[in-house]
């Protein structure tokens, strides 16, 4: 009986505090990201110097006004607290006293302002009170009529203010560590960031930490792209942790004086991110593939997803709109797709393009369009549309008379470091472009703008039939590179051609045609660069090349793994040998090897062979259509908003078991499959379909 009676009001207590109103830290949308993006991107050196990115960079806004009316039941004693020099009036009657953190509302309907001023961290602020918490319904401005809701994250305590946020740091040991004079070579095991630590550090000197992803670079002295040095002056033997985080997986320490040590470990530096997604197959070279895929987007995807952690650490629009692809099916972590989303894009007015790259402000378009169907997050679309407005009239004005794109004084026209041409209209540009476009009268449909969803779905329409009229060249089978003055460079190479065929915009002939003369065409320009190869090898699975991926996967990542890659590198030239591999842009090692364009096995086996994929926001509705692709056998997990759709293939058995939102089953088999649990639908030879519900399992005999 007692026990009982405990039970029950054990459960009530805790169904009492569900229902208590969570409080959180609130900020002006993006200004937390703008912050600590300011704060990341700056951490760059480059041989002992600073190297701040080269683009405009923007910060938080110093002053913000936060508002709300309530109305209370009861008297209400509320605890408040704020980030920054502040005013507060009640029911517009200024509260004079700065020293007190809780104020008495009285029972009824008050009006609450904050003005809050800030320029060193955003302006925030906290409150708990019965029912009154600051909390997303708050009103913020920047002391201008304009208003927008207020944004939150994780900080939920006082105590767990927002200018406060850090990464995570564990110990970790070092493998190896040769000691030879004046020097030690210190061996991480594998690519690594963080901070390393002396132990025991005794005397006096000068020390040089020469950080290398290589054994090469670290012993390279000043070839090497990152150095600390410092200084020590120890009678008594103490610790000493390094002041900066920095990538490697060798650190060469050189000293002179009488400097000595017990050893050396470090902290690693980490975002503490859930591996939600998984995959497995009877290849156990694919299996590590997607290991070191895994870890190579974890170590870049840290405050935000950034480029690559040795060299840069900036957050480029084109790597991060593929690491959000790749996160869909591995962590799920949209805070880190929205503060990398708002990072980028900066506040008005809008200069220049988004890292002054064309191609980069579309992808940042096109990141939105797929972060609403996986997410169905319709609060953070309607958040960043205002700032999706400007961009856009920014790059429609810079349209040419013929209303197609092309570079203009100030731009970097991209596409890939491949050697080709970049002058006047190139095609891969215009279609980039028009899934923008696409992207915008999605979100202005979110809007209920609905002058501009057909705004803009027009100028979609119009510039998508203008692209295959001006560059579809109906003798070579295939869109042509570029047009200039008029004039077509009747080169076929493969950015238009395989974006076309990823975007749906060509008809079925078309995609036969671009498929034999286009994709599968060696005679066509290689692409080279993990970053192109991501959509090359995504517009082949489209057109159900999955056999033929599965081998240029397991060439071109494979050959990185066998020349003791432990995670995967910015570019990969098989024709190179040796310390060739670490050499770009005019350095010996100015490559990076752990950079996130590197990790798209991740996308394309929960995509392509594990075959999930959403069809409506959010996996309302979801398609599975799973291809082995040559293997054996392969299972895997790929997280949705309301949990992990399982998948498990082999020659003779698909199994899937379902969370929420309605699915599909498409596949082939040779002979007439069974399923004990639902109706299997012939949709032509060799091909079925069957209906998937939320919550269930499937087993169907092939």
């Amino acid at each position: 009986m007692k026990v009982t009676a405990f039970i029950f009001f054990a459960v009530l207590a805790t169904n009492i505090r569900a229902q208590e109103p969570q409080a959180s830290w609130i900020w002006y949308p993006g200004d937390f990201e703008l912050w600590l993006s300011s704060k990341v991107q700056v951490l760059r050196t480059e041989r002992g110097m600073p190297y701040p990115p080269f683009w405009r960079m923007d910060r938080h806004t110093p002053l913000v006004s936060f508002s709300k009316t309530v109305e209370l039941n009861a008297d209400e004693t509320v605890e408040f607290h704020v980030e920054g020099t502040y005013y507060l009036t009640i029911d517009g009657k200024y509260v004079y006293d700065q020293n007190i953190t809780t104020i008495l509302l009285p029972k009824g309907k008050h009006h609450l302002r904050f003005l809050v001023y800030n320029p060193e961290t955003p302006p925030a602020i906290w409150m708990k009170g019965n029912s009154t918490v600051t909390d997303k319904t708050w009103d913020v401005s920047r002391n201008t009529p304009a208003t927008a809701k207020a944004d939150s994250w994780i900080f939920d305590s006082p105590g767990d203010k927002p200018s406060a946020y850090r990464l995570a740091t564990k110990p970790q040991t070092a493998t190896s560590i040769s000691k030879g004079g004046q020097s030690a070579l210190v061996d991480f095991g594998c690519e690594t960031f963080g901070y390393f630590k002396i132990h025991g550090l005794k005397g006096t000197g000068n020390i040089t930490a020469w950080y290398g992803e290589s054994e090469a670079e670290a012993k390279a002295g000043r070839d090497a792209e990152t150095w600390d040095v410092f200084r020590i002056s120890n009678a008594i033997a103490a610790d000493f942790t390094s002041r900066d985080s920095r990538a490697f997986r060798y650190i060469n320490f050189t000293w002179d004086g009488d400097v000595s040590f017990d050893d050396i470990s470090m902290l690693y530096e980490y975002n503490p991110l859930e591996y939600k997604g998984l995959f497995r197959c009877s290849d156990d070279e694919i299996n590590s593939i997607w290991d070191v895929s895994a870890y190579t987007l974890h170590l870049s995807s840290r405050e935000f997803f950034l480029d690559g952690i040795k060299r840069d650490r900036w957050i480029w629009s084109g790597d991060a709109y593929q690491s959000y692809l790749m996160n869909y099916y591995l962590f799920f972590d949209n805070p880190l797709i929205k503060r990398t989303t708002w990072a980028l894009r900066g506040n008005d007015p809008v200069e220049t393009h988004i890292n002054t790259i064309l191609d980069y402000s579309f992808y940042w378009f096109m990141g939105i369009y797929d972060y609403y169907l996986y997410t169905g997050d319709r609060e953070f679309v309607q958040q960043i549309y205002p700032r999706m407005l400007t961009l856009m009239d920014f790059c429609l004005g810079r349209r040419n008379a013929n209303g197609m794109v092309e570079g203009l004084p100030g731009d970097w026209v991209f596409v890939d470091w491949a050697p080709i041409s970049k002058d006047g209209e190139l095609s891969v540009e215009q279609l980039l472009l028009c899934r923008s476009l696409e992207t915008m009268a999605l979100c202005a449909g979110i809007m209920n703008d609905g002058d501009k969803t057909r705004q803009y779905q027009d100028m979609a329409d119009e510039l998508q039939k203008k692209i295959m009229n001006v560059f579809w060249d109906s003798s070579q089978k295939a869109l042509v590179h570029s047009r200039k003055d008029g004039k077509l460079n009747t080169v076929v190479t493969k950015y238009a051609n395989m974006f076309a065929m990823t975007f749906d915009y060509l008809t079925e002939q078309q995609r036969e045609d671009v498929k034999n003369h286009v994709l599968l065409n060696d005679k066509v320009q290689k692409i080279t660069t993990p970053y192109m190869r991501f959509y090359e090898l995504e517009a082949l699975c489209r057109i159900g090349q999955q056999a033929h991926v599965l081998k240029e996967v397991k060439d071109y990542w494979g050959d990185m793994l066998r020349l003791g890659a432990t995670s995967f590198w910015e570019t990969y030239d098989p024709t190179e040998s040796g310390v060739q591999h670490y050499a770009m842009y005019g350095r010996p090692f100015g490559k990076s090897l752990c950079h996130a364009w590197g990790a798209s096995p991740i996308y394309l086996f929960g995509k392509y062979f594990l075959g999930v994929t959403p069809t409506a926001p959010g996996y309302q509705t979801y398609l599975v259509e799973p291809d082995l692709g040559g293997l054996k056998w392969m299972k895997g997990e790929v997280p949705t908003p309301a949990g992990n759709i399982v998948v498990s293939v082999t020659e003779k058995q698909i199994f899937v078991q379902t969370v929420g939102g309605t699915g599909t089953l498409r596949f082939k088999s040779a002979k007439k499959p069974s399923c004990a649990t639902s109706a299997i639908k012939n949709t032509g030879p060799g091909r079925y379909e069957m209906e998937l519900a939320p919550n269930s399992k499937y087993e169907v005999k092939l």
